[in-house]
């Protein structure tokens, strides 16, 4: 299953309830599941970035679905990237 790397702002209105980001998390986690995408791992970050994540789904689609539904709500802006484990890239470059 693909994997993309996301990295994560908030919004004004998500950083004005940022005591509120763990429970949105939980939320998330599983509305996101339902629609195909896994997260597998989330970092509350120091720097230019808020929050990464590091999710999964089943192809480019459904991973900017969910993520486009996760922005709808007005907490984050996103940046996603597709990522390959070490076997993906020696197939790439192979």
């Amino acid at each position: 299953m693909p994997t993309y790397i996301v990295l994560m702002n908030w919004t004004d209105q998500g950083a004005k309830t940022a005591d509120q980001t763990v429970a949105r998390y939980d939320a998330a986690k599983d509305d996101l599941a339902q629609r195909g995408v896994t997260i597998k791992d989330i970092y509350w970050t120091m720097g230019p970035y808020d929050i990464v994540t590091i999710v999964e789904a089943a192809d480019d689609e459904t991973a900017s679905k969910g993520l486009m539904r996760l922005t709808s709500q007005g907490n984050l802006r996103t940046c996603s990237m597709r990522a390959f484990s070490a076997d993906e890239a020696r197939s790439l470059v192979g």
